[in-house]
């Protein structure tokens, strides 16, 4: 006598219930792993652009903070270019590697040290100077503008040397 359940490459003798419960429940799968992308927020989209998809992002780089010839850190940051509106996004989005390179090669001339704390960037220098070189690399009025997506991360935050000119550091008094 044959068994009840044949398996998926012969028949079954599974009702119309069965088989709608079934389908209800992939089609249900299917709308909990959709839902995330039918509910993303479309309001943070253009929050501080002048233009609409006119740049190019800078793989994330980490950035050396060097003293005195010595390595002290790295502080890891993603740039973005804005590009003015008679620029060609794609070209320049082909082009990212030598920006990144660029950048790259420019904190190691003159690392963006910030002399009062070695987890921080000089935030305005990157600027001027990647601004520098990406006009470099496009070519003149091409790029409009460099800023920083999020803050800057570093490496390590506990075990550096103390910078010059620092702070004291205020230890809370023991109970």
């Amino acid at each position: 006598m044959l068994s009840h359940w044949v398996g998926w490459a012969g028949g079954t003798r599974e009702s119309v219930v069965e088989n709608a419960m079934r389908a209800f429940l992939a089609f249900l799968l299917c709308l909990i792993l959709a839902g995330p992308a039918f509910a993303a927020d479309d309001k943070g989209k253009d929050k501080g652009k002048a233009t609409d998809g006119q740049y190019v992002n800078i793989a994330p780089v980490a950035l050396p903070i060097i003293v005195n010839g010595q390595l002290i850190n790295f502080v890891f940051v993603t740039v973005r270019l804005n590009l003015s509106p008679s620029a060609s996004v794609s070209a320049l989005r082909d082009k990212e590697p030598y920006f990144r390179d660029a950048l790259v090669h420019t904190a190691y001339r003159r690392p963006f040290v910030v002399p009062t704390n070695y987890t921080l960037v000089d935030i305005p220098a990157l600027k001027a100077r990647m601004m520098d070189e990406a006009s470099r690399i496009a070519g003149p009025g091409v790029i409009a503008s460099v800023e920083l997506i999020g803050d800057p991360q570093p490496k390590k935050v506990t075990g550096l040397p103390r910078p010059r000119g620092a702070p004291p550091v205020e230890k809370p008094p023991i109970p």
